[in-house]
């Protein structure tokens, strides 16, 4: 009887399908991330100078929240285009989709999903537990 040998990575073809998907996540985030940057970057003023100081106060306060909101998502969505970036890095270097844990392939459908993942589920779940 012939033993099926188990894939260890992926095809040429298959990974050049992943690059063309990652590419394109990663100008969708760089967009998000310019987006939130800019927002980040804006001035404050309102126009509420002639309003009264409790409302400045408010105002003031939800500004700032809203502010260090937008920075968390930034930082988020930087760490994201990075994580993206790595897995470009591992394409040309033809690991992609190899579990960083078990040495197994990841499933593809998992890695259509959330292509910068570095573990399969069975690693995932064993982290979890």
């Amino acid at each position: 009887m012939a033993d099926k040998k188990e894939k260890t990575s992926f095809t040429d073809a298959e990974l050049e399908e992943f690059r063309i998907l990652i590419e394109d996540k990663i100008k969708e985030a760089r967009i998000d991330l310019e987006l939130l940057n800019n927002e980040l970057s804006l001035k404050d003023d309102h126009g509420t100078n002639d309003t009264g100081r409790t409302f400045n106060m408010m105002e003031d306060s939800a500004s700032t929240f809203s502010r260090e909101m937008n920075a968390q998502k930034a930082s988020r969505q930087d760490k994201f285009v990075q994580s993206l970036e790595n897995a470009l890095m591992r394409i040309r270097n033809k690991t992609y989709g190899v579990c960083r844990v078990t040495g197994k392939l990841i499933n593809k459908k998992r890695l259509m999903l959330v292509p910068h993942a570095t573990l399969s589920i069975e690693a995932k779940n064993q982290q979890q537990s």
